[in-house]
């Protein structure tokens, strides 16, 4: 579905691979392989197209059809993955 949108969205604003790619800073072929979906495209690509195209990643992954983008109620935090705590095994219990 992802590799669907974002072509459609592409090609619905005449732009070419190559405008994108120099947006998201890949080259030309790796934009085209997202759109063939030949390669996986990585979430932080995913949230600058849904910017970009003033979108929800919901919507580009096909979660829902709406393209309005949700409400912004706060502004935007991406936290470093360093700062998040890892999930714990399965099977295991915490210690108190």
């Amino acid at each position: 579905m992802l590799c669907e949108r974002i072509r459609d969205l592409r090609e619905s604003r005449r732009l070419r691979q190559t405008e994108l790619a120099e947006l998201l800073g890949v080259n030309q072929r790796t934009y085209s392989r997202y759109e063939l979906g030949e390669v996986a495209v990585s979430l932080d690509v995913i949230d600058r197209l849904a910017d970009f195209y003033g979108t929800s990643v919901d919507f580009l992954m096909g979660r829902t059809n709406r393209m309005q983008p949700y409400p912004r109620t706060a502004p935007a935090v991406r936290p470093a993955c360093a700062e998040a705590a890892p999930p714990e095994p399965q099977g295991t219990k915490r210690r108190a």
